[in-house]
């Protein structure tokens, strides 16, 4: 479908759209048309936040791409602002797609870095999105193993069959995959187990004042249970203060990330340790 055939929100018949379901069409028609000229533009950039090992957080076990539209004056316009219009739509594959083609181009620059990237299950079997990891394996002998697809859990549900095939598929390529935002969707024990995630990202809002909220440390406790019986790596998101890492880090979750940690920069910091040992080798 494309982008101005999209299913309006409202019901177009006179007398029957309410002022809110109005605003929200525009808004959303707005939305889609901004993000269109930045994807026909080349304004889409991705920014980088370090994961962190709990236990040690001087040191990035990874870092996660975001993708980020540049509006016409250079102001970086984050996912969460966009990507809600778009996800169903034939631009939320270009978006996939273009993250990924980032990704894979970082990763090939730069043969120290491990770098994750979003995509939804809608874009399995895209065949763009194919082309371009294909094309980004073929970049390096490495790209593949360094490289985590992060999948939100309420997109693995939509299709729970088809993301077992194409996980199983990719991981003969040495590809890792991370189950996102863990705890928010509504996830079916019948098929988790037969996912094989590699990494178990556990979703912000059970993270938040964990050291104050037993309800949080309870909920937390028990997700990553499930993580440590599957056998998957843990990484909690959204930590901001230092009690909450210390709290994450007592329960043994194996990574943290957050703004206590790096906000996500175009500029990473992988970046800048490079230029800096260049200089020192010039």
């Amino acid at each position: 479908m494309q982008p101005d055939q999209k299913k309006p929100r409202i019901d177009a018949s006179p007398g029957t759209a309410s002022p809110l379901g109005v605003m929200i069409s525009s808004q959303d028609h707005d939305t889609m048309a901004m993000v269109r000229e930045a994807i026909d533009t080349r304004r889409m950039r991705l920014a980088y936040q370090p994961v962190v090992l709990a236990r040690e957080p001087e040191r990035v076990a990874f870092h996660e791409g975001l993708i980020r539209v540049l509006d016409p004056n250079g102001r970086e316009i984050p996912a969460r602002d966009f990507i809600g219009a778009v996800e169903d739509t034939e631009i939320g594959r270009e978006i996939d797609c273009i993250a990924l083609e980032l990704g894979m181009g970082a990763l090939a620059r730069h043969p120290d870095v491990r770098l994750s990237i979003n995509m939804s299950a809608r874009s399995i079997g895209y065949p763009r999105w194919m082309r371009a990891f294909r094309k980004g394996l073929a970049a390096g002998p490495t790209v593949g193993e360094r490289l985590i697809l992060e999948i939100t859990e309420s997109s693995a549900m939509l299709v729970p069959e088809l993301v077992t095939a194409f996980m199983e598929e990719l991981q003969a390529d040495g590809v890792a995959f991370a189950l996102d935002d863990f705890g928010s969707g509504y996830t079916a024990i019948r098929y988790f187990k037969d996912f094989f995630f590699d990494i178990l990202k556990i979703d912000g809002q059970f993270i938040r004042n964990i050291h104050r909220d037993p309800d949080n440390a309870a909920l937390t406790a028990a997700l990553l249970s499930i993580g440590k019986h599957f056998h998957m790596f843990t990484v909690a998101e959204a930590v901001e203060t230092p009690e909450e890492a210390q709290f994450l880090i007592n329960l043994g979750v194996d990574c943290l990330q957050g703004f206590l940690f790096g906000a996500a920069a175009l500029r990473p910091t992988f970046l800048d340790r490079e230029i800096r040992q260049k200089r020192a080798s010039a």
